[in-house]
């Protein structure tokens, strides 16, 4: 099939596990998404990218498929997670309810739609407390139908921004009361959203909560589809940015020369903030207190990145990329 017809029908979903500090772990689930039991490969589907996060205890596993295939891979390595994961046993400085923590679906090709993605979501997570009995999930974005709220204010609702959320008043959309071992799993669907995170020298969590509110975009000013949360990070502080599709062109107040990465989905045009401004803003703020940044981390791709690696990855057969992408993309 050829690279173009491939890429027209393409899904990503970027899981995300309560686990990085055993990276043996984390891989075992990634290939869970690509291998059958029996250690047949799924055809049409490839892990791009590990991004483990030590400090944090978690990983982002980018499992791209076409629309057709994306269910099986995500549920199959859901299911390996929760079989190696006990949140009863985890600890990490970033928040986090369960041992599948998230998981997102993004539209790549032309022929997927919104729908097509909502009913995935929504399928993946009645599948996932199905498959593995006591695991329960909420929904966010387009799989949230009518609502469609987004991914923070669902969390918000949750608890999962607390340090200590209490389960026993979590009312799960899907499934059981969460419990202590699997927690509750947000899945969801949206636009492509990309995580940067820009690192800040300083233990000043003050401060860094200061400029994640000044950049927030709901902050007067603030970034459009920027959701920040300040965080330590390996004796530093992290600005961890959520930088989600907003629909229509970039807004050319913001652009200081650069325009931001644009798509569409279905005819409708969306645009992300560039990591480029995320970090000069940052860095714009942290100086006027005397501070400097130390590096902005990317988790993944660009929706055109992911797109056009996952043509390439599948288009010569390859499963487990995560493991070449250093080779080819140099």
């Amino acid at each position: 099939m050829a690279a173009c017809s491939l890429g027209n029908r393409l899904v990503a979903c970027l899981l995300n596990v309560s686990e990085a500090r055993s990276k043996d772990l984390v891989e075992t689930v990634a290939k869970a998404a690509l291998f059958n039991t029996e250690g047949v490969r799924r055809e049409g589907t490839t892990v791009l990218n590990i991004f483990n996060d030590h400090d944090y205890n978690r990983s982002v596993i980018t499992i791209v498929a076409s629309i057709d295939s994306i269910r099986e891979a995500v549920l199959a390595a859901c299911e390996k997670a929760c079989g190696l994961i006990d949140m009863r046993d985890h600890s990490g400085g970033h928040p986090c309810m369960g041992a599948v923590d998230l998981i997102p679906i993004y539209p790549l090709g032309e022929e997927v739609g919104v729908e097509h993605c909502a009913e995935e979501a929504r399928a993946v997570a009645q599948g996932l407390t199905e498959r593995v009995q006591g695991t329960s999930a909420f929904l966010f974005g387009w799989a949230d139908f009518p609502l469609q709220r987004g991914l923070a204010q669902r969390r918000k609702e949750m608890g999962w921004f607390k340090k200590k959320p209490d389960m026993q008043i979590v009312v799960p959309d899907i499934g059981p009361q969460p419990q202590g071992r699997f927690g509750l799993t947000g899945v969801g669907a949206s636009p492509y959203v990309i995580n940067c995170n820009v690192t800040i020298d300083t233990q000043d969590l003050a401060l860094g909560r200061s400029i994640a509110t000044a950049i927030r975009e709901s902050t007067p000013g603030g970034l459009p589809g920027v959701q920040v949360l300040a965080l330590p990070h390996d004796g530093a502080v992290e600005i961890a940015c959520n930088v989600e599709s907003v629909k229509g062109r970039y807004p050319s107040n913001m652009t200081a020369g650069e325009s931001w990465p644009s798509f569409s989905i279905q005819g409708q045009p969306y645009c992300h903030a560039p990591a480029s401004l995320i970090t000069a803003r940052v860095a714009e703020l942290a100086g006027r207190q005397g501070i400097g940044t130390k590096n902005t981390a990317l988790v993944g791709f660009t929706p055109h990145e992911c797109r056009g690696l996952a043509e390439l990855a599948l288009s010569q057969g390859i499963a487990e990329f995560w493991k070449e992408q250093h080779r080819i993309r140099m």
